[in-house]
């Protein structure tokens, strides 16, 4: 047997005249799409998004420079470098998006090559999307933790790349995450736990729930690091949001988890290992939540790994025994469906 990093022998299919045809009519789909998606998101008005007037307040303050300031350098370069271009709030908060699609794509990418080369890329791609449109996850990254939205699908390929044992690529994807949001470095730290045996990454993933649950994390923090428990509960402090161990956010993280085991055997058999190995990086991008999960706006650990199950789950569709679920038109049917969730969601504020 190969190992996990080496490319596995499948044969390609021939493509058919027809079929090209239909791959090219649905990357013109896709491109559709992220424009709708550029202009809703950018054209949002100020108060859609507690985060959006800073944003925009940080963006119109460059035009004498980049000030100092506590963003990531990788952000506040990108900003003045979108400045200098003469785009105006509107044009900058679309192309941040334009960049959150761009990183899920890249995502996709690297998850897709582990994958037999029945499916299309671009079929993925949009299978991913439809989830994410449908995700209330995948707005707040979009209109509110701007950020950590942008590093999100980036800390997902790092992953990847570590798994399957393209370290380029693990580094480069993570110094580019950790530029935009430097809470990257928590995952990319777990990193090596994906060397673990499936069934003792999940041990270990299981006793770091019941350690989050139990709040017995929270008291070894604050007794072997008083000044990390400070820290993370000083961060944001917020009257308005309750700290301290969330089970609701632990339970809806480990949910998702067994949802991917339970679609397994309808999975068909090329595909399940490659799935398998998904959501090990899954596990891996939750332990975070629950080494430090419980302080101020704790679901921020888990951006990433939320998203990263709309990623896991299309894969899952996508290469499904199930035939109407990985047929290109009704995916694409599906995702013009999800366009109009996102224009709700967006227009409204919804996130979580």
């Amino acid at each position: 047997m190969k190992a996990s990093g080496t490319a596995l022998p499948y044969l390609r299919p021939a493509r058919s005249p027809h079929a090209n045809a239909e791959r090219w009519l649905g990357v013109a789909w896709l491109l559709v799409v992220a424009m709708f998606g550029c202009w809703l998101v950018g054209s949002r008005p100020l108060d859609i998004g507690s985060d959006t007037a800073t944003y925009a307040g940080f963006f119109e303050s460059l035009d004498q420079g980049v000030p100092e300031t506590r963003l990531e350098p990788g952000f506040a370069y990108l900003s003045y470098g979108l400045r200098l271009l003469g785009l105006g709030v509107p044009g900058y908060q679309a192309v941040l998006f334009a960049l959150l699609l761009a990183g899920v794509a890249i995502a996709v990418r690297i998850n897709h090559r582990a994958f037999p080369p029945t499916q299309a890329y671009p079929t993925l791609l949009c299978a991913s999307l439809l989830l994410l449109f449908i995700s209330p996850m995948f707005v707040n990254a979009s209109i509110n933790a701007i950020r950590q939205g942008l590093a999100a699908p980036l800390v997902f390929a790092a992953l990847l790349c570590f798994r399957q044992r393209r370290w380029r690529g693990f580094v480069l994807l993570g110094v580019l995450a950790a530029s935009l949001h430097v809470s990257s470095l928590l995952y990319l730290a777990c990193a090596p736990a994906l060397l673990l045996k499936p069934n003792l990454l999940r041990a270990m993933a299981v006793l770091a729930f019941l350690a989050y649950v139990s709040g017995l994390s929270m008291k070894a923090v604050g007794t072997m690091s008083p000044t990390l428990y400070a820290t993370v509960m000083e961060y944001t402090a917020n009257d308005n949001y309750r700290a301290g161990v969330r089970i609701d956010f632990a339970v809806f993280t480990m949910f998702w988890y067994l949802v991917m085991l339970a679609v397994s055997p309808w999975i068909q058999p090329a595909a399940r290992r490659p799935l398998q190995e998904s959501a090990s990086v899954y596990l891996v991008m939750v332990l975070p939540f629950f080494a430090i999960g419980w302080g101020y706006f704790s679901n921020r650990y888990l951006l990433p790994g939320w998203l990263a199950v709309s990623l896991i789950l299309a894969a899952a569709g996508c290469y499904s025994r199930l035939a109407p679920l990985r047929q290109p038109l009704l995916l694409g049917a599906g995702l013009g469906a999800a366009c109009g969730v996102l224009f709700f969601y967006v227009s409204r504020g919804i996130v979580i």
